[in-house]
């Protein structure tokens, strides 16, 4: 632990203008030095702290947390070569007060359409899970993908091709299957991959998928995943919506996003969501969202199943600082439970 805080600190001497990123931005962050050398090291980071009060019957559950706390360093050694990582601090991702290793990855970029990666990272699949956790509209992801893209960091080798001024953007991986902190434990790798093009200047469309075998020591069960994506930004209006099938093995040991609890799947899942935002102005920002989760298509009347609506609005202060208010209202179909949330939350980047 000693010596991760001697690279941090070593890191700020370097440079304590930080720019921010997380997770498998594809931009190039880096900069180089007054000779056009070695680029600067960069130091990043952001926290949430935020607070929970849950509807619940009887004394009403609330606490005080942080969602997230993170810090990380990226740069580049050589013109072709660089590198990423990121520490999380929140215990109440990793359920320990240990500081753990989120991302670390290093990326050889042959040119625009092949840059390959290798290290841990995010798995290239689902719009909502690509979405870098500091630019989330809403303080949960949706349900499905945390539930459904389970793991979502692992270690693997990965392709990304594209960028912002392109209109097809592609990322494909091999990965263990097994997630963070997790070394392989079977002799299957995980295959996976998501595209996106941009049919207009204000719609996006993409898909997702992923075979893989998630049990550990078994070669034999496999899993499937499938997902479509939609982006619409018109002016001040954002809407985006995704829909993902999944089925065959899983291993809750994997867990879901950012620390979900897994919820016990059938042989078969899917959920969807819908997300709108407009701009007010340049500080105000109300957020609608509509999500279903259903962790077992076969069995009717599952009382897992699960809908949510989200109200609430985004206020930035200034591009460092962000608040957010949510209302979760939980919609059961099977049996009524009195589980509403209200999440409040302030973000700062540096």
């Amino acid at each position: 632990m000693k010596s991760i805080y001697k690279l941090l600190i070593l890191a700020l001497l370097f440079n304590t203008n930080a720019v921010l990123s997380q997770g498998c931005d594809i931009d190039d962050p880096t900069s180089s030095d007054a000779e056009g050398n070695t680029p600067n090291i960069k130091l990043f980071g952001y926290l949430q702290p935020e607070y929970n009060y849950n509807f619940t019957d009887g004394d009403q559950d609330n606490t005080i947390r942080f969602r997230r706390a993170r810090l990380g360093v990226r740069g580049k050694v050589l013109n072709d070569f660089s590198y990423y990582f990121m520490f999380e601090a929140s215990p109440f991702i990793g359920g320990t007060a240990d500081t753990y290793l989120m991302d670390a990855f290093v990326t050889y970029e042959a040119d625009n359409w092949a840059r390959i990666s290798v290290g841990t990272f995010k798995q290239p699949f689902s719009l909502d899970v690509a979405t870098p956790c500091h630019m989330i509209r809403t303080i949960e992801r949706s349900v499905v993908a945390d539930q459904l893209v389970a793991p979502q960091r692992d270690f693997g080798l990965a392709v990304f091709g594209g960028n912002k001024f392109n209109k097809l953007n592609y990322s494909v991986a091999i990965m263990n299957g097994t997630g963070l902190n997790q070394g392989d434990n079977n002799t299957k790798k995980d295959i996976m991959g998501r595209a996106t093009y941009k049919i207009t200047k204000y719609l996006t469309v993409g898909g997702s998928f992923r075979f893989g075998h998630p049990i550990p020591n078994n070669n034999e069960d496999h899993r499937s995943s499938y997902g479509g994506e939609l982006l619409l930004e018109l002016d001040k209006l954002r809407v985006q919506a995704e829909y993902i099938y999944d089925e065959g093995a899983y291993f809750a040991g994997a867990a879901g996003g950012c620390g979900t609890t897994p919820i016990a799947l059938g042989e078969k899942r899917d959920g969807a969501y819908m997300l709108a935002t407009y701009a007010v102005n340049e500080k105000f920002e109300p957020v609608l969202k509509y999500e279903y989760f259903d962790p077992d298509i076969d069995m009717k009347n599952n009382i897992g199943y699960l809908e949510r609506m989200t109200v609430g609005f985004n206020y930035f202060v200034n591009n460092k600082v962000r608040f957010q208010l949510n209302y979760l209202a939980n919609i059961e179909t099977v049996a009524n439970v009195n589980n509403d949330q209200l999440l409040a939350q302030v973000q700062i980047k540096f």
